[in-house]
C-alpha cells in the first residue's frame, strides 16, 4: 500500500482576530483547499473589506493554484468567513459539516431570522459527513465530525495534517469552550479523543492562537498529535472526562462572550452571506438582549 501523500501548508494569520486561514496544498502539483478564511469587520462602524482574503487569493494566483473546494471547520463566532467572496473570485464551493443544520435551528430563534431563512444547511454547497472522503487533486482528504465547541464542527484530515478548528488550541492554551449554544463538554471530550488517536507524528492546524503569556510572546497554529498528548493543559494523557467536563464548565462559567459573536454568528450560518437587504437596500444585525 502507498503511504498517504502529505500536503503543503501555508497559513495566513489575521492576529485582529487570532484566526489562521490555511491554504492547503497537494504535494506535488497544483490542486488546493483554503481552510476557515476571514472577511474583515469593523464593529464599531458595521464596515467589511477583504484585505485578509484578497492576500489569502494573491498567494493563490501567484503560485497559479486550482482551488477545489473553501472548507468551514465550524460556524464561527469570533470572526466573520469570506467563504463567499472566494467562491467569486476562485470558483471553488464551499463545504461545511453535516451538522450545520442543527447551529442554524439553534440560532435562527436567537436572531429571529425571518421566515424564509433555511435551516437545511442549504446556503453551503457541500455538506460533509462523518467518514466521507473527498479528493483536491492528487490529495485525499477524510471528514471526522468533531462536535462539543459547537454540534457541526468537522476535522478535516488529509495525509498527515488534520485541520481542527477550535476544538485543540496549542497545548499551552487547551481546548475550545463548550458552552455556547449546542455546545457540550463531555461531547468535546470524546471528539478529543478521536483526534489524539490518530498516529503521533499528525500534524495538528489550529483555526486560532491567543498565546499563552508570559511563556510565549509569537503566535503560532502547529502542533502535533504527541505534543497534544504530552503537554496540553487541559487533555493531556491522563486526564479523563469527569475531570474534563469539571475544568471545562467552571473555566467556561468564568469566560466573556466573545467580542464578534452576534455578528459572526448571524453571517457564517448563512456560509457568509449578509442577512436580506431591507426596503433602503442596506443589510441589517440583531443584537438580541438578554439571550446569551
Amino acid at each position: 500500500m502507498q503511504p498517504p501523500l502529505n500536503p503543503r501548508v501555508t497559513t495566513f494569520f489575521d492576529e485582529a482576530t487570532f484566526t489562521a486561514t490555511h491554504v492547503v496544498v497537494e504535494p506535488d502539483g497544483k490542486h488546493a483547499a483554503i481552510v476557515d478564511s476571514v472577511l474583515d469587520f469593523d464593529p464599531k462602524s458595521g464596515r467589511t473589506s477583504t484585505t485578509s482574503a484578497d492576500e489569502v487569493i494573491a498567494f493563490v494566483r501567484q503560485n497559479e493554484l486550482a482551488v477545489d473546494i473553501i472548507l468551514e471547520t465550524h460556524v464561527h463566532a469570533d470572526h466573520l468567513t469570506a467563504a463567499p467572496y472566494l467562491k467569486e473570485q476562485l470558483g471553488a464551493p464551499i463545504g461545511v459539516g453535516a451538522r450545520v443544520d442543527t447551529v442554524q435551528e439553534t440560532f435562527k430563534p436567537v436572531f429571529n431570522a425571518e421566515a424564509e431563512f433555511a435551516t437545511d444547511g442549504s446556503q453551503f454547497d457541500r455538506l460533509l459527513e462523518d467518514g466521507e472522503t473527498f479528493t483536491t487533486g492528487a490529495l485525499e482528504w477524510r471528514v471526522m465530525h468533531t462536535p462539543g465547541h459547537t454540534p457541526a464542527c468537522a476535522t478535516y484530515v488529509a495525509g498527515d495534517a488534520a485541520f481542527v478548528g477550535d476544538t485543540l488550541f496549542m497545548p499551552d492554551f487547551g481546548t475550545a469552550r463548550c458552552d455556547f449554544p449546542g455546545g457540550d463538554a463531555a461531547m468535546l471530550y470524546k471528539s478529543i479523543g478521536r483526534v489524539l488517536a490518530l498516529p503521533p507524528e499528525t500534524r495538528l492546524f489550529l483555526c486560532h492562537d491567543y498565546k499563552a503569556p508570559p511563556e510565549r510572546t509569537d503566535f503560532v497554529w502547529q502542533t502535533t498529535v504527541a505534543a497534544e498528548r504530552a503537554k496540553s493543559i487541559h487533555v493531556h494523557d491522563g486526564i479523563d472526562e469527569a475531570a474534563f467536563v469539571k475544568m471545562r464548565t467552571e473555566r467556561d462559567a468564568t469566560l466573556d462572550m466573545p467580542t464578534l459573536i452576534l455578528p459572526a454568528v448571524q453571517i457564517n450560518m448563512r456560509a457568509g452571506e449578509f442577512p436580506p437587504a431591507e426596503d433602503n437596500g442596506v443589510s441589517y444585525l440583531k443584537l438580541p438582549l438578554n439571550m446569551l
